[in-house]
């Protein structure tokens, strides 16, 4: 067992240390004096470790802190602009709205004079009626056109078949006229030789006269009865001639009959090209009503409008009057460094903070773009070429505010603000 030290350090005497004035005294007033003196430097080391270990713990407090957040002051707000232009021309009437004036979505922002137009409706609805009764009419011709086509053919086909047997018959006819002018002209021949046998025999007194008077007038009835059947025959030949030329015109009449189909295509083409001409005078009625609708121009959506047209002015279709900015739809693109961008994600959460008023706004990490901010630029760098100098790119981030961040509408395209993004 260790023995105690029966010779204790001395106290060293710090009183020299002092200053004549605060020396002390006696002894025991020295002896007190340095027992404070330890004290204070015993004091002292403590507050020099403890403001090393509060040093220590804040740097890495602050390092943790700095490692777990990204932040740029090169941001800015951003807003898709929604140009408002005319569809339709004509003279401005009225304009309902005034620069920087907020407007909910549907809300009539300028008037054409739209007196042009419903004349344009009237013409248009005349038209349509028109077109209609005429399709109406034609399709009513169909059927009665398709009925009579079918009975004139009908009755075209019995007509040549009539007039062919017309002709056989007056063939016939023909052909029994004749047999009887060759009858009449045997008959004819041999009475005239009865006549003449007849007057020799007169002659020679070797019959009498009343035999050769009879016989005289058998060969003028013979020959009476030629001459009538010539003429029977002439008229048969006359018949089949007119029975022939009532056959071709029956034929001509059936041709005529067979192009009924046609003339029924032709009259169903003429009530659908009349049909087609409804649905276009229907077209022009509907294009017509658009177009009045076009001369009150509403507000493709909410937002504060910036105008640039005025009472009186004469619009074209296509030239811009007024510009809505839908406060409510903006976002924020933060342009970070690339060497920012290895532990961003979306989703994170993220702080903006904006100059104008001072606010935090709350929101997180939307997406981040394609691309570097110089691709997107009019004229981006070619680093083929000339002397290459490796320079930190910026990418944008698209940044969506939480709902109802920005209730008051203080932020606005463009202004800037700076992002810092909690990467945990």
């Amino acid at each position: 067992m260790a023995q105690p030290e029966t010779n204790p350090r001395p106290l060293v005497d710090k009183t020299e240390e002092l200053p004549p004035s605060q020396a002390p005294k006696s002894g025991h007033d020295r002896f007190r004096v340095l027992i404070s003196h330890r004290r204070s430097k015993r004091v002292r080391l403590w507050l020099v470790i403890g403001a090393v270990l509060a040093m220590l713990v804040g740097g890495f407090l602050l390092w943790r802190y700095l490692a777990g957040h990204e932040s740029t002051d090169d941001a800015q707000v951003d807003v898709h602009l929604y140009p408002v232009s005319s569809r339709v021309s004509g003279y401005v009437v009225k304009v309902n709205v005034d620069d920087n004036q907020y407007v909910e979505k549907g809300t009539v922002l300028v008037e054409i004079d739209p007196r042009d137009y419903q004349v344009a409706i009237n013409r248009a609805q005349a038209d349509l009626a028109s077109a209609e009764a005429t399709a109406r009419s034609l399709n009513i011709i169909i059927p009665v056109t398709s009925v009579n086509t079918a009975s004139q053919l009908s009755f075209a086909a019995s007509d040549v078949a009539n007039t062919g047997a017309g002709i056989a018959a007056a063939e016939k006819q023909l052909a029994a006229a004749h047999a009887q002018v060759q009858q009449a002209e045997a008959n004819d021949i041999r009475a005239q030789d009865d006549l003449a046998r007849y007057k020799l025999l007169v002659d020679k007194q070797e019959a009498s006269e009343q035999i050769y008077d009879q016989s005289l007038a058998a060969a003028r009835a013979s020959t009476a009865n030629v001459a009538a059947a010539v003429a029977n025959e002439a008229t048969a030949r006359q018949a089949v001639l007119q029975a022939g030329s009532r056959r071709s015109q029956a034929e001509a009449n059936h041709r005529a009959a067979q192009t009924g189909p046609q003339q029924v295509a032709s009259s169903r083409a003429r009530a659908l090209s009349a049909v087609a001409d409804v649905q276009q005078k229907r077209a022009a009625l509907d294009q017509a009503e658009l177009n009045l609708q076009y001369t009150r121009i509403v507000a493709p959506v909410s937002g504060e409008v910036n105008k640039t047209v005025v009472v009186g002015m004469n619009v074209q279709p296509g030239q811009q009057l007024l510009t809505v900015v839908p406060l409510d739809q903006i976002w924020i693109t933060a342009n970070f460094k690339e060497t920012q961008l290895k532990h961003m994600r979306p989703g994170q959460r993220v702080e903006v903070s904006l100059d104008s008023n001072g606010r935090t706004y709350k929101g997180r990490v939307d997406s981040v773009a394609g691309a570097t901010g110089p691709v997107f630029s009019v004229l981006p760098p070619e680093n083929a070429t000339g002397n290459y100098v490796k320079i930190v790119q910026r990418v944008p981030v698209k940044i969506v505010l939480d709902a109802g961040e920005n209730h008051d509408r203080q932020l606005r395209p463009g202004m800037s603000v700076e992002a810092k993004v909690n990467l945990r």
